[in-house]
């Protein structure tokens, strides 16, 4: 079985990925390969974040990897956060805080539409790949829910009635950005594996 590294060191991120990948790929994580540093996220847009982190990987322990950046972007916010979805409020990964800023700056704000968005750079036999997933939905007046993570109390997508920290992990796999993305790469994974 081929292995693959996922650059990241977010539990939630690995734990959603596994669960999506199953029996195809033996996936690594940062920890399994002996990586402890913080990878750099300098880039403006989720595809060079995303990019950053897999060529850290490649480039230092040679090894197939992908990483993936993700945000949540809305469009009253003039598609704010972003690329600073993680550290919107100013502390990287303070969720509560995060979601406590987009609130706030929405209060009043009759359109509520955003979406999450996720781009994944895959290094492959030597090759570069993109995969890109969006879910589009609403942001909610207050939290709803205990799953998932980041702004998934908030965030609901179209045609459901909850949020994502609402659903079960698999229910929300099926229809999430992150999902949407990692099914083209196990597509890609799958058939490039088979020799076609």
């Amino acid at each position: 079985m081929r292995q693959l590294v996922f650059a990241t060191n977010n539990r939630h991120k690995l734990d959603e990925v596994a669960a999506k990948v199953g029996d195809h790929i033996k996936l690594l994580t940062l920890e399994d390969i002996g990586c402890r540093e913080e990878i750099p996220e300098t880039g403006c847009t989720f595809r060079e974040n995303a990019s950053l982190k897999s060529h850290y990987i490649y480039d230092k322990y040679k090894l197939d990897c992908f990483g993936d950046d993700s945000g949540l972007e809305v469009d009253a916010l003039n598609n704010e956060p972003g690329v600073y979805s993680a550290r919107y409020a100013g502390t990287h990964g303070n969720h509560e805080a995060n979601i406590d800023k987009v609130l706030a700056r929405l209060a009043g704000e009759a359109n509520r539409n955003a979406r999450f968005h996720t781009v994944i750079s895959l290094i492959w036999n030597g090759e570069e790949h993109f995969f890109e997933g969006i879910v589009e939905g609403t942001i909610r007046n207050e939290r709803s829910g205990a799953k998932g993570f980041g702004y998934d109390p908030i965030f609901q997508p179209d045609g459901y009635a909850v949020t994502f920290a609402e659903m079960t992990m698999e229910e929300k796999n099926r229809i999430s950005h992150r999902g949407r993305a990692m099914e083209q790469l196990i597509d890609f994974l799958v058939i490039g594996s088979s020799g076609h």
